[in-house]
């Protein structure tokens, strides 16, 4: 377009290109495989002397149109979109990491990857430090020989806490290794991995991305920042040696991702690329609900508790407020004393839905303890602030009139 666009505008335009019949929306090219009229021109792409697509387990017209615009939501040289949020965080990890090596992570982690670590990784020898997200000082000293990335979430989820994520960069890069920062919880639209100094990003795009519950997807955002021509990292060697900033990303691509297979449907992608285009204008309800919610709970007399970065009380606030501009996300945390009242309440509820998912248009709720959290043992729980009267509130873009009267009665019922 010849000027350089701003993010919101990127949400509605970033990669699309003009479609058959002029189309403007993204293209579903539902094949599994594409054709070349000459086999020197196939030989050619699968050489990588020419630019095409060859089977959608590795790449597909729709899915790269949506992989170009979170790339440049991020500030990133590349995206690679896959089949879920794990397998992005999977994908990631397993194109740094080998036997032998050790992952410096956040203790404060979503229950899914705190189980890839703890217990997927380590049977093909890949350890993990697991380090309070708020300890600058702990994660420094953690840092050993084996050390080769660290990892860790914008806010926790469910923990709801808030690292203060470019001082984690800089204990990352000053060890010459990458930081890999999961912000499904905020979106690229409360801080872009740039603003955050991330290197790598990973996406549940489930979540607030699609924004309508209907999608399983997610993405990597290689931002191209990191320097791979490092000691730590000879198995990168061919890769820096003919991609440069692109070493990551093709590493990434050319073995993790196309071996393992976790790759996104074409339909997925189409409905991604739909979605996210509303980012902003739902992002910006979603916090401002959960801000009133927030204040709405912490002063019932049947709360024990609430946990939200937005208020102003909150620990994380200040750290909050100045990574991601005075907005604090959809999610909430409260509690109600135990686990019986805690039920009861999510049972009351009329408009929230009870499920396991986030970033949905409706307001959903969830008892993580009994649910998400269910296998790990007590002094996990606590690592991750689980507590068992704890009810975790994914907060939706209704009028925050009907959240609050919905949450009103069902407290009544205790």
């Amino acid at each position: 377009m010849g000027q350089t666009l701003h993010f919101d505008t990127l949400l509605a335009h970033g990669g699309l290109e003009p479609g058959p019949a002029g189309a403007t929306a993204v293209p579903i090219v539902q094949s599994s495989s594409f054709a070349y009229q000459t086999a020197e021109g196939l030989e050619d792409v699968f050489r990588g002397r020419a630019v095409g697509q060859v089977y959608t387990r590795i790449g597909n017209p729709t899915t790269e149109a949506l992989e170009k615009r979170l790339a440049q939501l991020d500030g990133g040289v590349a995206a690679i979109a896959t089949a879920s949020g794990m397998a992005a965080i999977t994908t990631a990890v397993l194109t740094i990491v080998r036997a032998g090596d050790e992952i410096l992570a956040s203790s404060s982690l979503f229950g899914g990857t705190f189980s890839l670590f703890r217990d997927t990784l380590s049977n093909y020898g890949i350890t993990t430090c697991f380090v309070d997200p708020l300890d600058l000082d702990g994660f420094r000293n953690a840092v050993n020989e084996r050390t080769r990335l660290l990892f860790v979430e914008t806010i926790g989820n469910p923990k709801l806490d808030v690292p203060d994520i470019p001082a984690l960069a800089r204990i990352a890069h000053e060890a010459g290794i990458p930081i890999i920062v999961d912000s499904t919880v905020s979106s690229p639209y409360l801080a872009t991995g740039a603003e955050l100094q991330a290197d790598i990003l990973a996406y549940s795009t489930s979540k607030y991305i699609n924004g309508t519950g209907t999608t399983i997807g997610g993405a990597i955002i290689d931002r191209g920042v990191f320097n791979w021509d490092s000691p730590k990292f000879p198995h990168f060697a061919p890769f820096y040696k003919k991609y440069r900033a692109f070493a990551f990303s093709a590493r990434a691509r050319k073995l993790v991702h196309k071996d393992v297979g976790a790759c996104a449907a074409p339909f997925n992608s189409f409905l991604l690329t739909e979605g996210i285009q509303t980012l902003a204008l739902r992002m910006e309800r979603h916090c401002s609900n959960a801000l009133e919610l927030a204040r709405f709970l912490k002063v019932h007399p049947k709360v024990a508790w609430v946990s939200y970065p937005g208020l102003e009380d909150s620990p994380h606030h200040v750290v909050a407020s100045r990574l991601y501009g005075g907005r604090y996300g959809g999610l909430l945390i409260f509690g109600t004393g135990d686990k019986p009242s805690a039920f009861k309440v999510i049972n009351a509820l009329k408009l929230a839905r009870n499920l396991a998912n986030i970033g949905d248009a409706k307001t959903l709720v969830i008892h993580p303890a009994s649910t998400i959290c269910a296998d790990y043992s007590a002094e996990e729980k606590g690592l991750m602030g689980v507590t068992e009267d704890l009810v975790r509130v994914s907060v939706g873009i209704e009028d925050p009139r009907d959240i609050i009267e919905d949450f009103k009665q069902a407290l009544a019922a205790l």
